[in-house]
């Protein structure tokens, strides 16, 4: 006879919580408070969010007054309500393992190279408007890989607010809701000058920096200003293994960022190497130009920032580099918090560079991508 088939138990009513032996024949504790909380009444197929108030039970703690298996559920009558929750014996297996449910977006991240340009993903921007399920191959290529091209990009401003909508809403920085690339006559950030730019993650400063950038190319006829990139998962992930006692340092301890001018004093601390809930690398952050004064004790300098330089020098190594030249029309959208990006000088009076930008969050980029491939738990 199948285990699942063989008659359960009745459940065993204790103080705080209840035992019962499910299809695998051991037997689990669920708590009192869990169970009333989670009950399947608690929410609302409207609104999709939890209807019943917990903090409403008062002093006493809920109890099952009676306990017992119908069919495939068990069903609790509680003390002191008039109220009875039904469970499925399959969802309770599920609750009692203790752990995340699953996230269709956590997935394993493709380390790159520096000979990465020609296998980068690339996506039409029209095609991708008319077709969820390449947009659904989109957002699981910048979950992946960090980094993706998007081509055939109308020449309009317009054109980069529909794109960047596909993933999330468009999020304001200090420097407002779009930036625009080129030579300023004043400028107030390097991008905006012809000097190179070095690698480098945008705005650290900010206490949580937006997720995904995207840069749009509307003209590039100068000579010079190559864009480089690297894959700050690569660089990291081999870091660890060259240098553990540097990885730890700068995988473990903040250190300040800021970016000031008039109207505006931007601070934050941040880790060079960030890590995952599995403890994998998920991106780096990192920036010369808007690094502050380390106000670290000078004793813990002496191993930081060796370890900071030989990090930084690394991200530099050809075998990293990604370096090509983007061509109008086209629209680079990468992981802020995971690819360094940066760019050769150019000569300002030889042609016209002008990329527009702007950023999303990778949270609503996550949530875009879930709801794209799964049912969730409240549709019919």
């Amino acid at each position: 006879m199948n285990v699942t088939s063989l008659p359960i138990a009745a459940p065993m009513l204790k103080e705080k919580g209840l035992e019962i032996v499910l299809s695998d024949g051991a037997s689990h504790y669920f708590n009192y408070y869990w169970l009333r909380d989670n009950c399947p009444s608690s929410f609302s197929p409207d609104t999709r969010e939890r209807s019943f108030d917990i903090f409403q039970l008062g002093e006493q703690a809920p109890r099952a007054a009676l306990a017992e298996v119908a069919g495939d559920a068990l069903e609790i009558t509680w003390q002191g309500e008039q109220h009875v929750s039904r469970f499925p014996l399959d969802w309770l297996e599920e609750g009692c393992r203790a752990a995340p449910r699953f996230d269709p977006a956590d997935m394993k991240r493709r380390a790159w190279y520096g000979d990465h340009y020609p296998q980068v993903p690339r996506f039409s921007q029209p095609q991708l408007l008319a077709d969820l399920a390449l947009r659904e191959k989109w957002i699981e290529a910048m979950l992946v890989d960090g980094f993706t091209i998007v081509t055939d990009m109308p020449d309009s401003d317009v054109a980069l607010t529909e794109t960047a909508q596909m993933i999330g809403q468009v999020r304001p920085t200090f420097f407002g809701t779009y930036f625009d690339v080129k030579t300023h006559i004043n400028p107030t950030n390097t991008a905006y000058t012809a000097a190179a730019l070095e690698l480098h993650t945008d705005t650290p400063a900010e206490e949580h920096a937006p997720g995904i950038q995207f840069l749009h190319c509307r003209a590039n006829t100068v000579q010079g200003g190559g864009s480089l990139y690297a894959d700050g998962v690569a660089v990291a992930n081999d870091f660890r293994a060259r240098d553990p006692e540097g990885f730890k340092l700068l995988s473990q301890v903040d250190i300040p960022f800021y970016c000031e001018h008039d109207t505006y004093d931007m601070r934050s601390r941040q880790r060079v190497i960030e890590l995952d809930q599995h403890g994998a690398v998920s991106g780096v952050t990192i920036s010369q130009h808007m690094a502050d004064i380390f106000d670290l004790k000078q004793e813990l300098l002496d191993d930081y920032y060796p370890a900071f330089c030989r990090f930084g020098r690394m991200l530099q190594e050809e075998k990293y580099m990604m370096q090509f030249v983007m061509q109008a029309g086209e629209c680079m959208v990468f992981d802020n918090h995971r690819i360094v990006h940066g760019r050769a000088a150019y000569s300002a009076t030889s042609g016209d560079r002008y990329l527009r930008g702007c950023y999303t969050d990778r949270a609503e980029m996550r949530s875009t991508y879930r709801a794209l491939v799964s049912e969730g738990r409240f549709k019919a």
